[in-house]
């Protein structure tokens, strides 16, 4: 056996390439010029650009649910409740009236026109300029809403 006939069992070790490095010509590989051709490329993922336009809240904790104001007609309550009744949102949600929202008594604007016939006590409602012209003409009572 001769020099020249071993045989080495790993194989050469190829020469770690940097920057430009040889073996690759001009460019290295990357095309010209351009954000992909740069050192430290990275294309943000665009994931995350939409999710930084979405708002964000104050906490984990605060729940920002917005208020959330019901009209119910006048005539409604007429036919619902006899007079002197005591109208609330309470009430108006356990006639079927109103319907909670998440899980939460909404806040009631009374609204219509026309004439009313009985007479009603109003507590925690908002009512339209017409409805409580109507109101005062008819004898009813609005015990005014505290904020």
């Amino acid at each position: 056996m001769q020099a020249h006939n071993i045989k080495s069992n790993s194989k050469n070790k190829t020469k770690k390439r940097v920057g430009r490095g040889g073996k690759r010509g001009t460019y290295s590989g990357r095309g010209t010029k351009g954000q992909k051709a740069r050192s430290g490329r990275r294309i943000r993922p665009q994931v995350r650009d939409t999710l930084k336009k979405i708002p964000k809240k104050k906490g984990y904790r605060v729940k920002n649910m917005p208020v959330q104001i019901v009209a119910v007609n006048i005539r409604d309550i007429e036919r619902r409740f006899d007079s002197g009744a005591e109208i609330t949102p309470r009430a108006l949600v356990a006639s079927g009236l109103v319907h909670k929202a998440w899980a939460k008594i909404p806040e009631v604007k009374i609204l219509g026109s026309g004439e009313i016939k009985k007479n009603f006590v109003f507590k925690g409602c908002i009512f339209s300029k017409k409805v409580e012209e109507a109101l005062q003409k008819s004898g009813s009572r609005i015990i005014p809403k505290k904020e």
